[in-house]
């Protein structure tokens, strides 16, 4: 059994837990009232037996029943979207309950982190009692494996630069890959052949772009407004999202010097774009960025990863960039 369940916003301690029990559900023999009437057989909710205040003990306590008759995984995802203090801090106790008791359950936190302590409050007294395991970017072969092989079953194929594009472009983040890839090969299906090439994938862009979440649309439209006509912050953001990070993600902005020089086709050193990096860390434009460190030595990181590669395709789409740049500054 593995109920699984959404974290929001609103959620507390009590209400994802009852989110969770209200997913799994017992069957128990009823008995007929009266000679010759049969017993009948009534669908419960585990949810409905709960208290009102559901605590770390009360979970333990319903699992260590459960866990008796089935094999129990309980997914929890979009965990960092719950609010930090005490409901995290109350799962904290609860996995430390869960391991010091033996409770026969697994519990599996679903979350965008740099580890555990960017979930769990209070986490440094269950670290034994967790396996943390992170999900890099996809690798260039691996992406470009989910290319052919949803290609190969509608027995169609990709020349090697759509291919390399594609990859380029999605930074590797498989949602893009999907992506670009369902609709490259819609585009080479719409003209009359089953081979993608790399004019499909260009003109594919403009589909993901228009079928992007809403999310996105909404931040990057908010980053880069501006009532000035010779405003920068399009090309500023196009540059961040094309700089060189470090292995969680982090860039400076030394890192953002060189594609800003590329895209506006002239020397662009640090004092021509910090104010755009400090304004983008700022409420009044997203924030798009996370800024981590001191002044002079701040260090930044886009808040959603998706931001990236839909900045990228816009920067292409626009013409702020284009495809040998894209490729030298990714790769060179």
């Amino acid at each position: 059994m593995a109920p699984r369940v959404n974290c929001d916003g609103s959620d507390d301690f009590s209400s994802l837990w009852r989110k969770v029990f209200s997913e799994i559900h017992i069957t128990r023999e009823t008995r007929g009232v009266g000679f010759g009437v049969a017993n009948g057989i009534a669908i419960e909710s585990v949810s409905e037996s709960l208290p009102a205040v559901i605590t770390p003990d009360t979970v333990r306590r319903s699992l260590m029943l459960l866990g008796r008759g089935v094999l129990l995984i309980i997914i929890v995802d979009e965990f960092d979207r719950l609010p930090k203090g005490e409901t995290t801090a109350l799962f904290a106790d609860t996995i430390k309950v869960l391991s010091d008791q033996s409770v026969p359950a697994t519990l599996v936190l679903v979350g965008v982190a740099d580890s555990v302590d960017g979930l769990i409050l209070g986490h440094e007294s269950i670290e034994r009692n967790l396996v943390q395991v992170p999900m890099p970017r996809m690798s260039v072969d691996e992406l470009h494996e989910i290319v052919r092989n949803g290609l190969t079953r509608l027995g169609m194929g990709i020349e090697d630069d759509a291919l390399n594009h594609i990859s380029l472009l999605s930074q590797g983040l498989p949602h893009y890959t999907h992506l670009l890839g369902l609709h490259s090969a819609r585009e080479a299906l719409d003209s009359g052949t089953k081979n993608v090439g790399l004019h499909h994938v260009d003109n594919a862009i403009e589909k993901c772009l228009s079928q992007a979440q809403q999310s996105i649309r909404n931040a990057y439209h908010r980053a880069t407004t501006s009532p000035r006509r010779d405003n920068l912050y399009r090309q500023a953001l196009l540059a961040c999202a094309l700089a060189r990070t470090d292995e969680l993600g982090y860039f400076s902005a030394a890192n953002v010097r060189l594609p800003m020089t590329r895209i506006m086709g002239r020397p662009y050193d640090i004092p021509n774009f910090s104010r755009h990096l400090k304004e983008f860390s700022e409420a009044h434009r997203g924030p798009v960025l996370h800024k981590m460190g001191k002044e002079r030595r701040s260090r930044y990181r886009f808040v959603n990863p998706l931001m990236q590669p839909y900045i990228t395709m816009r920067g292409i789409a626009e013409k702020l960039i284009d495809k040998a740049t894209l490729q030298a500054l990714r790769f060179g």
